[in-house]
C-alpha cells in the first residue's frame, strides 16, 4: 500500500486508474499492508480520503494474516486459544473474529503488533508471560514506520527489546514471511503461477514474492530506488517506475 499506492496520504498518480481498471475487469486483488494498526473498514475509510476507492474486502494486514495463522495453529486443540495481545484495533479485532480469547491470564500466544501507545507495563507483562512460557508471535518485523516529524519505533524495535528481555524471538507472520502472501491468495482463491505481486521494497515485498513463487514487479515511487537494487542477491520479475506503467497492462 504505502510506497505503491499512497505517498504520505497521497495518491500515487496512476493508482487510481489502476485499482478502477482491477474493478471494471473483475480481477481479484488485495491490498496488503504490514500496518497492524487499523481494521480494513478504517483503511478503507482512509484510502476513501486519500482519493482510492478500495473496498474493505479487498484490504489483507498483518493482523488479519496472524489471526488466521493463529487459528489454523489452534483449530486442532478443542478450545479457543488465549493470547495477550500488545496492539490496537485493527489486531484485537482480527483475533477477536478468528476466535482467539483476549486475556492476561495463562495466554498460550504474547502477540505483538503495531501500537502508538506502548506502556513500561504493558512491555513487562508480555516479558514476564514469555518467560513464563507464552509463545511469542509479531505481526511484522518493521522496526520504524513514518510519521510526518520522522521515523517512529515499530513492532520489529519492540520485539528486538523484548528477545533482548527474555532471549526468544517472535515468530514473525508479516512480510517477508511468504506465508502472508500464501494467506492472501487462499482469500482470493488465487493460485502463484497466475498472481504477481506490486510492492516497493527489495527487503520485504520482493523477497516474500519470489519465496511464495509469485511474479514480482518493483516498482521506484517507494522505499527502492534503483541504485538500491544492486545490492540484493535477487531480481524481481520486473522494475517499473510507478504503478501508472502498468496500466495498459491489464
Amino acid at each position: 500500500m504505502d510506497g505503491v499506492l499512497v505517498h504520505e496520504n497521497n495518491p500515487i498518480p496512476g493508482a487510481a486508474e489502476l485499482i478502477d481498471r482491477w474493478v471494471a475487469t473483475s480481477k481479484r486483488f488485495l491490498v496488503l499492508t504490514n500496518n497492524s494498526i487499523y481494521t480494513p473498514r478504517d483503511l478503507a475509510a482512509r484510502l476513501h480520503a486519500s482519493g482510492l476507492e478500495i473496498p474493505e474486502e479487498n484490504l489483507w494486514t498483518s493482523a488479519l494474516a496472524t489471526a488466521e495463522f493463529l487459528k489454523d495453529q489452534v483449530k486442532n486443540a478443542g478450545v479457543p486459544g488465549r493470547c495477550f495481545v500488545v496492539g490496537e484495533a485493527g489486531l484485537t479485532t482480527a483475533l477477536h473474529e478468528a476466535g482467539m480469547i483476549l486475556t492476561d491470564t495463562n495466554p498460550d500466544y504474547v502477540v505483538l503488533g503495531e501500537t502508538r501507545t506502548y506502556s513500561f507495563g504493558t512491555i513487562t507483562k508480555a516479558i514476564r508471560l514469555i518467560m513464563g512460557g507464552a509463545r511469542f508471535i509479531a505481526t511484522n518485523p518493521d522496526v520504524t514506520g513514518p510519521s510526518p516529524e520522522g521515523p517512529l519505533p515499530a513492532t520489529g524495535a519492540i520485539a528486538a527489546l523484548i528477545t533482548a528481555a527474555t532471549n526468544m524471538k517472535p515468530y514473525i507472520v508479516g512480510k517477508p514471511n511468504p506465508m502472508m502472501f500464501r494467506s492472501a491468495m487462499r482469500k482470493i482463491d488465487a493460485h502463484s503461477e497466475t498472481t504477481a505481486m506490486i510492492g516497493d521494497r527489495m527487503d520485504t515485498d520482493i523477497i516474500a514474492g519470489i519465496e511464495a513463487g509469485l511474479t514480482t514487479v518493483l516498482v521506484l515511487s517507494g522505499i527502492t530506488q534503483r541504485e538500491d537494487i544492486n545490492s540484493y542477491p535477487f531480481r524481481p520479475t520486473q522494475i517499473v517506475n510507478s504503478v501508472s506503467d502498468l496500466i495498459s497492462t491489464v
